[in-house]
């Protein structure tokens, strides 16, 4: 430390000679310095004869001998250090030190010399006791007595240097990031015995899981291939009706422990503004647009039910295939999709675009940070609404006309918007419309509606909890033009209510209850109610 100390008073000498080139080139401001200026300067003082002074210059100890210096210059403080500290700047004989004058090389040569000597006893008085013969002899005994060991650990780590670039050069990937989810879920219907005439059977209290394991990788930075395994065997309760059903819910005859990869997909950039993603198995809509709703969490987070996560007429587009996003601005983007349900079915009607499809259009707009609004199109072929009353999902179509299948056409309309009235509050909720008609049987078309408004509340009671009111009507059939499909004759409320609890970083804990009014838009029914707890796990 000593030794170090030491060292240190090299360093205001140094800084000081790169002061002084300043002040002795300086003008009174630096905004004037002429620091590319020829040092063949024309010589104006009529004292010099271009070559040495005709007045001898003279050592000052103080900058204060100099009567046109003065403590406003702009150098006064690198002129003092270079006087009263270092003592190598000389003045003239009639005590000017005349700094605004151009300098010569005579000169610059002079100041220089006298600070590089002193810059020289500096070094030798701080270096004198820091090396010896001694120490020297010393490290030359330990190294040849040691040369042995040395040899040794140079080539360990040679070899570890080897090893480290042949797994840096043949690992899988140097961007791959692991992260998993696991969703289980408690449900039960709460209330309500008969639905379209029938009794409700699934009155049992269950537990399912539903585990993901997700790779996201990037090749270049700007790209992401995702690869999720999934595992569910959690299954919606059946009350006869596809009303009320949950999103992270399958039918029983889907659900199953099994591992499969559930989701599959490359996006990468097209351009400033252009995002593209190829899908290659279980695309949804939320991979290809914004659905513009504070609920959607996918099942795992915010809404519990189908309904409450996203606007129905979504539902109409999954599979693989194609999505772009075009950013016109911060506040505009356009995204185009299409999803082909049988992408790899061979056989005739199938196929990548002869069977079930839904092709996606969406302006997204955000006037502002709080406001963001999304005009949806979808037209789809064999794709059915995935909540709503038996109609509207045409669950029974083909029994209806004595067919072993149906087939339809879709064209859907939808407005989502999401509005912060505050930190705390967000007001939300859509409208959907779809005209679907019939190719098989009779034809016809039949009018289905949806509609929704959602209030949230972030952050209550706890940063990062979540809590939600959804009200809406499920989809409806309001008119139909098919004879063995007649319109829903009454309307169906779905209430559902949610509080996003969180536990820690990855944990977190969702009680939500349902509560369906006229389920299947039938006055007859009795009201059902649903209840799930649903406790989130993330790595």
């Amino acid at each position: 430390m000593q030794k170090f100390c030491k060292y240190l008073l090299i360093n205001p000498a140094i800084c000081s000679l790169i002061l002084f080139s300043g002040a002795v080139f300086g003008k009174e401001t630096p905004a004037t310095t002429q620091i590319n200026q020829p040092l063949e300067i024309a010589n104006t003082n009529p004292e010099f004869d271009g070559a040495t002074p005709s007045g001898a210059m003279s050592q000052v100890t103080s900058v204060s001998q100099f009567s046109d210096v003065q403590p406003t210059d702009w150098a006064f403080q690198a002129l003092q250090s270079l006087v009263e500290r270092y003592g190598c700047i000389a003045g003239y004989p009639n005590g000017t030190y005349r700094g605004n004058r151009a300098l010569t090389r005579y000169e610059f040569a002079a100041g220089l010399n006298a600070c590089l000597d002193r810059v020289n006893e500096l070094i030798a008085t701080a270096t004198a006791e820091l090396v010896r013969k001694e120490d020297l002899a010393a490290l030359q005994r330990l190294q040849e007595e040691f040369a042995a060991e040395l040899a040794t650990l140079r080539g360990r780590v040679d070899a570890l240097e080897a090893r480290t670039t042949e797994l840096e050069a043949n690992q899988f990937s140097t961007t791959t990031k692991l992260q998993g989810q696991v969703v289980a879920v408690i449900s039960d219907v709460l209330g309500g015995d008969r639905v379209n005439g029938e009794r409700i059977q699934d009155k049992n209290t269950t537990l399912g899981v539903r585990a993901r394991v997700e790779f996201v990788t990037s090749f270049t930075g700007q790209d992401t291939l995702f690869t999720r395994i999934q595992t569910n065997n959690i299954v919606s309760p059946n009350i006869n009706t596809p009303e009320g059903n949950l999103f992270f819910g399958l039918p029983l005859e889907d659900a199953s422990n099994e591992a499969i990869i559930d989701a599959l997909w490359y996006s990468f950039p097209l351009g400033k503004n252009t995002q593209v993603k190829l899908i290659a198995n279980a695309g949804a809509a939320d991979d290809l647009t914004n659905t513009v709703n504070l609920f959607d969490g996918d099942g795992a987070f915010g809404a519990i039910s189908t309904f409450g996560t996203r606007n129905p007429i979504y539902g109409q587009i999954a599979g693989a295939g194609l999505g772009v996003n075009y950013q016109f601005n911060d506040r505009l983007a356009l995204s185009l999709g299409y999803l082909s349900g049988t992408p790899n079915d061979p056989s005739f009607g199938s196929g990548l675009f002869n069977g079930s499809y839904g092709a996606l259009a969406q302006l997204t707009v955000k006037p502002s940070d709080r406001i963001t609004v999304g005009l949806t199109y979808i037209n789809s072929y064999n794709q059915p609404l995935l909540t709503g009353s038996n109609r509207a999902t045409f669950a029974n179509l083909a029994e209806l006309q004595g067919l072993d299948e149906a087939a339809f056409s879709s064209n859907s309309y939808g407005i989502q918007a999401s509005i912060g009235l505050s930190d705390k509050i967000v007001l939300g909720g859509w409208a959907g419309y779809t005209n679907s008609r019939n190719l098989t049987g009779v034809r016809g078309d039949v009018d289905i509606w949806n509609y929704a408004v959602t209030l949230g509340f972030p952050d209550l009671g706890k940063k990062g909890n979540l809590a939600g009111i959804i009200a809406g009507m499920e989809p409806k059939v309001t008119s139909s033009s098919i004879a063995a499909l007649d319109k829903d004759r009454d309307t169906s409320y779905h209430l559902e209510a949610f509080y996003q609890y969180k536990l820690s970083d990855n944990i977190t804990i969702t009680p939500g209850v349902i509560w369906l009014t006229s389920p299947d838009h039938n006055d007859d029914n009795d009201d059902v109610f649903i209840g799930a707890l649903r406790t989130t796990f993330s790595f």
